[in-house]
């Protein structure tokens, strides 16, 4: 009997955007945990001192590169500040998600990748996500939720 369990974790992230005339977009695509996003997990999860900080922000970007998980460690074109994200788990299961909203006038343009950080400016980018342009306007507001699933 193999009483082996692999670790996993896998993440993907939803885009709600809600236009100013009521519309809303969904996209959805799954996204790739970066190297220093899995040193980020171990460091985490066991380093004795001078772990890192927890999870606390999104960025969202205008970079179309692909996403190359062995060098990337930021946007390739930060759309601004990093965005203050909540975290969400909840106990006894393998998900959480960490999720942030931009309000109406905020963040406009032609948004095509985000990435989840420990720190507003600085820090260690957990994983980057490119997908289709998101045309957010000025009357448009957002919602950002990263969901990763523990296997």
């Amino acid at each position: 009997m193999n009483n082996r369990e692999d670790f996993k974790l896998h993440g993907a992230m939803t885009v709600v955007l809600r236009k100013g005339n009521g519309e809303i977009e969904v996209t959805h695509k799954d996204n790739a945990i970066v190297a220093s996003g899995f040193d980020f997990v171990c460091d985490a999860l066991a380093k004795s001192v001078g772990r890192p900080g927890v999870l606390s922000h999104i960025a969202v970007g205008t970079g179309t590169n692909a996403v190359n998980a062995t060098t990337d460690s930021a946007l390739q074109t930060q759309l601004g500040a990093r965005i203050a994200a909540t975290y969400n788990h909840v106990a006894g299961t393998k998900v959480f998600t960490i999720a942030c909203s931009l309000a109406a006038g905020t963040y406009t343009g032609a948004i095509t990748e985000s990435g989840v950080f420990n720190d507003p400016a600085a820090g260690i980018m957990l994983d980057r996500v490119v997908f289709p342009v998101v045309n957010k306007g000025a009357d448009d507001s957002m919602d950002i939720t990263f969901t990763f699933t523990l296997s």
